[in-house]
């Protein structure tokens, strides 16, 4: 069974969207992306640090859904990364409230020895640091590294998330961000000044309006799936990458073609983590529910065209 290394935040999330608003509830990038790939018929490990004020419950939890938590470090006398948002009518737009990085802001990450060869290492939102920390204690090149990142790192961190750009095989990120990286507001040429950099594939999520995949002069495009109601926003794009990653695990194939139906599972899943307020809808999404939502995407993007 091939092995996906998942290194990211497990955290605290407080939300308040229009729709009503959560206390302290589990969430984090690694969480999201690791509960999205534990549909898939790998091994996952994830590599994250938690404080003593953590709850049994939510380690419970990633253990019943087969997640390896052997590098999940415990700091007793620590706090959980906390972050709290509010999300405003136009849900692609979020106001930041507090955030408390708490144990987070010393954390030496230590890949378990058994994930040292992992085939699939997936790069979540963190300091570039850590990223690079994680890399270099991998014991054999990964098949594909991942990576996720965001607008902060490219103001705080430039340089050193240029030395993790580089070594990676594909990034994730929205479009705003790919604006950012890059200064070209064409989605297209920014593709192109990232490949430049080192990806040889690049996804650029655009939230509600799905994402592009790009290689080489190829280009692909997702759909989101329009849903009836959608809660809250949070994690969707984390757990956009972990079915992303996890079908690319689960089938070892790296190609531009797999990877088109792996952006088609990862849309599939996100669209139910924005369903229900946090990791509430991931927690309980069957085989069937899936299925029949990947079927819905395929109606949402078939069609003859009847050339006269």
């Amino acid at each position: 069974m091939n092995k996906l290394l998942v290194v990211g935040t497990v955290a605290f999330d407080a939300i308040e969207t229009p729709f009503g608003k959560t206390d302290k509830i589990l969430g984090g990038a690694a969480t999201y992306i690791a509960l999205s790939a534990s549909h898939f018929n790998i091994n996952t490990a994830i590599v994250s640090v938690v404080g003593g004020d953590f709850p049994e419950e939510h380690l419970t939890l990633l253990k019943n859904k087969n997640v390896d938590i052997s590098g999940l470090e415990i700091v007793k006398e620590g706090k959980t990364f906390f972050w709290k948002g509010k999300y405003h009518n136009d849900l692609n737009m979020r106001d930041t409230l507090d955030t408390q990085l708490n144990v987070l802001e010393k954390f030496q990450p230590v890949v378990p020895k058994a994930y040292t060869d992992s085939d699939i290492v997936m790069l979540g939102n963190l300091h570039p640091a850590v990223q690079l920390s994680v890399l270099e204690q991998m014991t054999q090149k990964p098949k594909m590294i991942v990576l996720d990142t965001m607008n902060f790192w490219m103001e705080h961190a430039w340089d050193l998330l240029l030395e993790v750009i580089k070594k990676v095989d594909v990034i994730t990120i929205n479009d705003e961000e790919a604006r950012q990286l890059t200064g070209e507001y064409s989605l297209v040429k920014a593709s192109q000044k990232i490949a430049s950099m080192g990806p040889k594939y690049i996804v650029i999520k655009k939230g509600e309006h799905g994402a592009l995949l790009f290689h080489d002069n190829q280009i692909f495009s997702a759909p989101a799936l329009p849903l009836e109601e959608v809660f809250d926003p949070t994690g969707a794009g984390d757990t956009f990458a972990g079915g992303f990653v996890g079908f690319i695990a689960q089938s070892g194939n790296i190609s531009f073609e797999n990877l088109k139906s792996a952006l088609i599972y990862g849309s599939a899943l996100a669209s139910f983590c924005v369903e229900k307020f946090g990791t509430e809808r991931m927690e309980t999404i069957d085989r069937n529910s899936l299925a029949n939502r990947l079927q819905q995407f395929q109606e949402l993007t078939h069609y003859n065209i009847l050339v006269k």
